[in-house]
């Protein structure tokens, strides 16, 4: 059923699937709050994950310090995230989150253009930063810090590819992520975890952000070329800020927006123009 979608709409439906569901995972945070939603999310990924691919607790020693990487970084990644939108609009959160994946694919580069996509990400910052409203440093910080583990998190990805099977490795590291930030969530929230309305959205944010795009992405990327897949990734920022105005009634402005495109365009840009790898 999945294959009969156009890999291209798999991506869009994937990228409209993660953002709606950060979008309701925001309207938990009045109950649940940041910590508590991300604990759900993770916790019913994990469960999810682990009733699919049924993960040997076996682990090759050379896997196991990937599996625990990744695992630590998916968490922290998750937790700044939705600490980040807690303080700030969505869309200038996955903005700056975004940033993250940019380096990954600048870094190293000695050509002009890709100098280009690099300054107009600056710019797009910087405007951000400038345009007026409440802004949240923290949150802008908070954000950026997602950016980073993103950053790690790509990197990892590869290792966990070549040190595992099938999504065992990833159904691990989700384990791993969830018992890490749990805590944090009972911390927060208490039993108000516990309560049946808040587990069933939590149930659902969980699918939209992890089980549907993930299926989705990996569906597509057995179809279309790594490079075309990153340039449709980076309608992520834009797409989060429809989620934002269209879920939340979060507003933005103008200059905003402005901001936004500059990354989006940096990001497709520099994917787009990448050099292949050897």
């Amino acid at each position: 059923m999945v294959g009969a979608i156009p890999p291209t709409a798999q991506v869009l439906i994937g990228i409209v699937s993660v953002q709606v569901g950060a979008a309701l995972a925001k309207q938990l945070f009045s109950t649940a709050g940041a910590a508590g939603t991300v604990t759900l999310r993770l916790v019913f990924a994990a469960l999810i994950l682990v009733l699919v691919w049924r993960p040997s607790l076996r682990v090759d020693r050379r896997a196991l310090p990937v599996i625990l990487g990744y695992g630590v970084v998916l968490g922290v990644m998750n937790l700044c995230f939705y600490l980040a939108i807690e303080r700030i609009p969505l869309g200038i959160a996955v903005t700056v989150e975004f940033l993250g994946p940019l380096a990954v694919a600048l870094v190293g580069s000695r050509r002009w253009l890709d100098g280009l996509w690099a300054l107009l990400a600056a710019a797009g910052v910087v405007l951000l930063s400038q345009s007026g409203g409440s802004v949240s440093v923290v949150g802008l910080l908070l954000a950026l810090a997602a950016g980073v583990c993103w950053a790690g998190y790509i990197l990892l990805s590869a290792a966990l590819g070549s040190r595992t099977s099938d999504g065992s490795g990833l159904a691990l590291a989700t384990v791993v992520a969830g018992l890490l930030i749990t805590p944090f969530g009972v911390v927060g929230a208490g039993v108000d975890l516990l309560q049946p309305w808040v587990l069933a959205v939590g149930a659902g944010v969980a699918l939209m952000s992890s089980v549907i795009p993930y299926s989705l992405e990996l569906e597509a990327l057995r179809k279309i070329p790594p490079r075309v897949f990153g340039v449709l990734m980076s309608m992520e920022p834009a797409v989060a800020a429809l989620a934002g105005l269209v879920v939340l009634h979060e507003a933005l402005r103008p200059l905003q927006w402005v901001a936004i495109c500059c990354v989006v365009a940096a990001s497709a840009g520099a994917t787009r123009y990448a050099k292949p790898q050897p």
